[in-house]
């Protein structure tokens, strides 16, 4: 459901940019800084009202004190909308960067490398410092995060004779309990259908698609090559499904119409049940750890970036130091429902909400998204692979990838 659609149009709108030069701060240099009051323009990919009318608020609240202005816009397609801003020389300010766009703007030379500007760079979580890693240069700090967790419907469980001392903490109990499941004529599990999902095994197995630099395609491995064959046996096995062969659009809805018993998804998916589905108990768990005890899911973060060639570079910082103070993140999480990227509000967090301590739990050992430019088409390819994994080879998946890769990252 969240962040399962890629545009091409930001890399071929960068690399416009950059065609004739060497980066954003060609063209006479870094951009005239300002030191009067800044009239930053900040633009999000808001997830609806709440989250428009918290960020506008928040940002109207340091403008009032700090004496500058800031402009809140809502994005129709941000990534459309910053590749076309990039590329007409045009970028708001500050704006929101997914994971998985990181790279491709870091690559050339669009965000301004702030982040060792930012008070106690080091209590936000060091796994989303690193997704925002270029080159060894952290360049923006994480706003919120969200992780994946394993929920399962109560009833549904409990129709399978199963208790509270049977959720899965290994992949074989989770095979046991879905065979389980299974025999009472309900589909077990509940999974969707790409990396964003899927690639949670691997990390429970120790592998990943890349190396932690992003600079080499790290996929053709036996660890990575098990994962994916456990994740085939469930496939293959009828303990699991993907959302498309159960009628629904993703693991949430079909969860909701009780068409699974469980599945993989992130706290996102709280808004979902309450709006769509409010009768349905379901609790959630820590993903199963692989085979090894290692414990292993997916977060899933943006940045708050600022633009190399803004004006008001010392503002948009201190308007992003306020927007990610712990205080702000913990107003944030209450209005919108995301998590802190801060280590020193985790307590607090969990505290308020002690239903999303598996989700939060998460976010110590969760794994970003892949980190290196111009991967869009290899990554949609990946997908479809893993679309097919039921009937494919995992070995095969894992090469092409590799393949695919090593030519987009340069050999």
């Amino acid at each position: 459901m969240r962040y399962g659609r890629t545009v091409a149009v930001v890399a071929a709108l960068l690399l416009t940019t950059t065609a004739c030069g060497g980066g954003f701060d060609d063209e006479g240099g870094a951009a005239q800084q300002s030191s009067g009051p800044a009239d930053l323009k900040v633009l999000i990919a808001s997830s609806g009202d709440a989250e428009t009318k918290a960020v506008t608020d928040a940002a109207a609240a340091w403008a009032s004190a700090s004496g500058n202005k800031a402009t809140v816009t809502p994005a129709q397609d941000i990534v459309q909308q910053l590749g076309q801003a990039f590329a007409g020389s045009t970028p708001p300010d500050v704006f929101y960067v997914d994971a998985a766009r990181f790279a491709d703007y870091a690559s050339v030379g669009a965000l301004e490398p702030y982040a060792d500007k930012v008070s106690n760079l080091d209590d936000f979580y060091p796994n989303l410092r690193q997704a925002f890693t270029y080159d060894g240069t952290v360049y923006c700090v994480p706003k919120d995060t969200s992780t994946l967790a394993l929920e399962i419907n109560t009833d549904l469980w409990q129709k399978a004779g199963l208790t509270d001392a049977d959720v899965p903490t290994t992949w074989d109990q989770l095979t046991a309990v879905a065979q389980k499941i299974k025999a009472k004529g309900v589909v077990p599990l509940a999974i969707g259908d790409t990396r964003d999902r899927v690639g949670a095994f691997l990390v429970q197995n120790g592998g990943w698609w890349t190396s932690a630099d992003g600079k080499q395609a790290t996929a053709d491995t036996p660890a990575n090559e098990a994962a994916l064959t456990y994740v085939q046996g469930l496939l293959k096995g009828g303990l699991a499904q993907y959302p498309k062969q159960l009628d629904t659009g993703w693991g949430g809805e079909a969860f909701g119409k009780g068409k699974a018993a469980m599945t993989i998804e992130g706290n996102w998916i709280k808004g979902a049940m309450k709006a769509d589905f409010p009768t349905v108990k379901y609790t959630v768990h820590e993903l199963p750890a692989g085979p090894t005890g290692t414990k292993g899911t997916l977060s899933f973060t943006q940045c708050w970036g600022i633009a190399a060639k803004s004006r008001y570079k010392d503002q948009a910082i201190k308007f992003v130091e306020a927007m990610t103070a712990a205080d702000q993140q913990l107003a944030f999480a209450t209005a919108f429902g995301v998590m802190p990227s801060r280590q020193s509000a985790q307590a607090q967090y969990t505290a308020k909400f002690p239903e999303d301590a598996p989700f939060i739990a998460g976010v110590a050992y969760g794994h970003g998204p892949v980190n290196a430019p111009k991967m869009d088409s290899v990554l949609a390819d990946l997908d479809t692979g893993l679309q097919g994994l039921a009937t494919g080879s995992p070995k095969a998946v894992l090469q092409r990838f590799d393949k695919n890769a090593k030519t987009a990252l340069g050999g």
